[in-house]
């Protein structure tokens, strides 16, 4: 840097920097060094170590703290209280701050009271691969003809087929009703013994005993404020609450069973719900699906045949059609495993 220095006058600083293999700013920044240096001066001194105050309580004293906070009778008492019995009781060993200082010092100064531990909830994942092995079912609010009325509607959902399998309007939320309307749709729908899963919420309806024990029917419940774990049943809602004919309120129960038979009739038998390649859920849990697409399919080749240049000589293809509904699927099955094979012609 020195050498650096000593030609700048003659040559220049870039110069200079450039014959001795330095970047142009190296003096600017050596300069700035050495003056901030000037004003730094030597390293300071150590600090003396604090002496002991004469207040402290010696080694005995601390250790008669720690043995009462520690022991038994005060394991789960915080320091405030601790101090406060032992008034009461005419001892005095030392001010709360140096309780919460002692335990401190000796890694003892976490949450001292027994917690309530919560029980671990198991993330439900349940598979259907047809219809009437796994049903959805949930409760919601219909709002009466005045404030603060409103009233209960239950509904079963297959997830497969997204069919609408049994439904109910009532006054008021009940487990007798819930368990009478499972059996009730069990029973029409012909469901083979042990071969169904019936997921839903954990409200105190939802948890219901007897009637799945009796039915032969498998439980299964979502985690607490986990409404992902119940995706179906709340898509149904909302589909329903967002219709144009949804009321704000409806004048009286029998408003409300009229709207949904006219709602749930239409959702089953011509809704084409995207969720299974836009066919009807009565189309795919009564096993009509194949003749539809096959009618659909014929369409689009007339198409194709009529005007092949309009699809750029690609023939179109229906998306195949899910084989599997997950509540909380793997990640291993978050990727749909069929990908959909374009019809080609040769013109």
């Amino acid at each position: 840097m020195a050498a650096t220095l000593e030609l700048t006058p003659a040559l220049g600083s870039a110069a200079a920097c450039r014959a001795m293999g330095l970047w142009r700013g190296a003096p600017a920044r050596h300069k700035a060094h050495a003056h901030r240096a000037a004003f730094v001066g030597p390293p300071s001194a150590p600090r003396p170590v604090r002496p002991r105050s004469p207040l402290a309580l010696s080694e005995v004293e601390q250790a008669l703290v720690l043995q009462a906070l520690c022991s038994e009778r005060f394991a789960d008492t915080a320091p405030a209280t601790v101090h406060a019995t032992l008034l009461d009781e005419g001892t005095y060993l030392g001010s709360v701050r140096t309780m919460y200082r002692l335990l401190a010092a000796n890694a003892s100064s976490a949450e001292r009271r027994r917690q309530r531990s919560h029980p671990v909830y198991a993330k439900p994942e349940l598979l259907a691969t047809g219809p009437n092995q796994v049903w959805s079912w949930d409760i919601t609010k219909l709002k009466g003809p005045a404030k603060w009325t409103c009233f209960h509607l239950y509904v079963i959902l297959d997830i497969f087929s997204r069919y609408v399998v049994g439904w109910l309007i009532a006054p008021r939320e009940s487990a007798e009703l819930a368990q009478q309307l499972i059996a009730d749709t069990v029973a029409r729908h012909d469901v083979m013994p042990g071969a169904l899963t019936l997921h839903a919420d954990r409200g105190t309806s939802m948890r219901s005993k007897p009637v799945l024990v009796d039915l032969d029917v498998a439980k299964s419940h979502s985690r607490p404020y986990t409404s992902d774990d119940n995706p179906y049943s709340e898509s149904q809602f909302k589909t329903m609450k967002y219709r144009p004919d949804f009321p704000e309120r409806f004048g009286s129960i029998e408003d409300a069973r009229l709207h949904c038979q006219t709602f749930f009739a239409w959702y089953n038998g011509q809704h084409c719900h995207s969720g299974i390649g836009h066919m009807t859920p009565h189309s795919v849990h009564y096993g009509l699906a194949q003749a539809m697409r096959e009618i659909r399919q014929a369409t689009l080749n007339a198409a194709f045949d009529a005007t092949p240049n309009r699809f750029k000589g690609v023939r179109p293809c229906l998306k195949p059609m899910p084989t599997a509904a997950w509540i909380n699927s793997p990640p291993a099955q978050r990727k749909p495993s069929e990908t959909e094979q374009p019809c080609t012609v040769n013109l």
